[in-house]
């Protein structure tokens, strides 16, 4: 299993039983592949539905059903389609239980960053700036690093996209949770050590008394 595939099941054991989870572009959709068994949530998708499925299977895409990111998905029973005006009085109504988003950089406060890149274009913050204040609960899926260059950080340094909203972030290399203190290393990958995930982390960890190993 790939890092992304492997932070994708990770994050989904982190899903309760009727939540209404909404999925960010990019690696949090891969977590839709992995509910666990008996669990089961609605998923939200933000351009408009709701009751969306896993990835559709190669040969039986249907090029009307697509996630945010205009991946071909699949759609339960049940599932409704609406516009985006309708879709979003769902996430600032507070009816979203758990979102998930990728991110450029999270610090130990719990602010995120993650629509741009100074100096480098980009198309806008995006549905982002409503769910981590709408969620009830922001998930942080991403990789450690970016070739070395740390993405958990003591204080971010790109633009902000909300403060103070992260409560978990999940990586190849640990689960974290973030605190009054700070960062709590809760989890690490097989293999790893404590020393060799902060080297690669600018926010000074603190290690769990119940420090375990991951399980995707």
């Amino acid at each position: 299993m790939d890092a992304k595939n492997f932070i994708a099941a990770r994050v989904a054991k982190e899903l309760n039983d009727g939540d209404v989870v909404n999925l960010g572009i990019g690696l949090p959709t891969l977590v839709a592949n992995y509910v666990p068994e008996g669990v089961h949530i609605t998923l939200q998708a933000e351009h408009g539905i709701l009751g969306a499925g896993p990835a559709a299977n190669p040969g039986e895409e249907d090029s009307e059903i697509c996630n945010a990111g205009g991946f071909p998905i699949t759609v339960l029973p049940g599932a409704s389609f609406f516009d985006s005006a309708t879709s979003f009085a769902i996430i600032r109504g507070g009816h979203v239980d758990v979102t998930i988003l990728g991110a450029l950089q999270v610090d130990e406060k719990g602010n995120i960053a993650n629509w741009m890149v100074p100096g480098k274009k980009v198309p806008g913050m995006g549905g982002a700036m409503d769910l981590v204040v709408g969620a009830k609960e922001v998930i942080v899926a991403m990789e450690h690093h970016l070739k070395g260059s740390p993405k958990i950080m003591k204080l971010c340094s790109y633009p902000l996209t909300a403060v103070g909203v992260v409560k978990k972030i999940i990586t190849e290399m640990g689960v974290m949770d973030i605190t009054r203190d700070g960062i709590v290393l809760t989890e690490l990958a097989p293999g790893l050590t404590v020393e060799e995930i902060q080297a690669v982390t600018d926010a000074k960890l603190i290690v769990s008394d119940h420090l375990k190993v991951m399980d995707a």
